[in-house]
This record gives structure tokens, sequence and C-alpha cells, in this order.
């Protein structure tokens, strides 16, 4: 099995990141598959923004519900024929977070990266970048910024490309190999 093709794209809430995403999703002419990582936890501006991404997806595109088991539904959904499209990484490591065991989503955010490279198909991960503002005051708050920044890190030492989206335009930050 050849692994695929990677793609990162980062970038602020409501940066066009996951526009950008379900764009390129529908340009590889693949069949697409959206891992949504979002949970409404019963608050409606939640439940609002889920609303708006379900109806900017093609009916056509399979949509698989993951808040947490993320490596084992890439692992299910990827293929050569697909595009599986995630949506997004820091909503699940939030709920990783939350679970209050730092050892569970060390070895998540390990286990991703391991399975990353074997991957078949087109993958497409969007992810909130973190790192340019203020450093939060909470305790919390400042563990979610440090294990996000992480992880980018680590992912895109591993993509084929990495993308920074800013005011709805992508900056490329890796491009693919020729």
């Amino acid at each position: 099995m050849n692994p695929g093709k990677s793609l990162l794209v980062l970038g602020g809430v409501r940066s066009g990141k996951s526009r950008l995403a379900e764009h390129r999703a529908q340009a590889s002419g693949r069949e697409v598959v959206y891992i949504a990582t979002a949970t409404d936890g019963g608050d409606a501006e939640m439940r609002a923004r889920i609303a708006a991404h379900r109806v900017r997806r093609p009916a056509h595109w399979t949509t698989v519900e993951a808040p947490l088991r993320l490596v084992d539904t890439l692992q299910a959904q990827c293929a050569p024929h697909r595009c599986v499209l995630v949506d997004c990484l820091t909503l699940w490591l939030t709920h990783l977070l939350c679970a209050d065991d730092a050892a569970h989503m060390a070895a998540q955010c390990d286990a991703l990266l391991e399975a990353l490279p074997h991957l078949p198909g087109n993958l497409i991960l969007v992810s909130n970048e973190t790192g340019l503002g203020v450093v939060p005051l909470g305790a919390l708050s400042r563990r979610f910024v440090d294990a996000a920044g992480e992880l980018h890190q680590r992912l895109a030492a591993q993509c084929d490309e990495v993308l920074l989206t800013v005011a709805g335009l992508p900056l490329t930050l890796k491009a693919p190999a020729p």
C-alpha cells in the first residue's frame, strides 16, 4: 500500500482554513470523507458553527464524527481512491485535554504522527494556529497552546505541504516536493 499526500492547513479562527481545505478536497477529484471532531456540548453557538459547516459540504461527501478516536477513524477511512479531510485537530486536542489524562493525550498525538506516513490516499488536516497571540493566563489554556504548538510542529515536519490561512488567503509554509 503506497502512502498518500498530506496537507496541513493552519489558521486562526474564521481565517478561511476550513473553506480552503474543503476546496482542496473537492479539487482532488477523489471520493471525499470528512472527519468532524466537533461536538456541540450543549452550546448554541457551537451548534450553529457545526450547522454552517454541514451546509457548505457537498451532499455526496461522507461525514464521520470522531471527536476522540481520530487515529482509528483515519486508519479505517483512508484509502488510495479517497481524500480524507479532518476538521479540526485543535478540537480533537481539546477533547483529549479535557479528559485530563496527559499520558493518554501524548499517546494519541504520537499515534497520529506514527500513522501519518502510512495512510493511503490524500489527507487534509485542519487546525487552529494558536501561537500568534497573547500567552493565556490560565494553566489549562497554556497547556492547550503548548500542546497544539508541539503537535503542529511535528505534523508540519511530516506533512508534504503546509499552508497558513490569513484573511482567506493561503500562505505556503511548505510546498510539496515536485
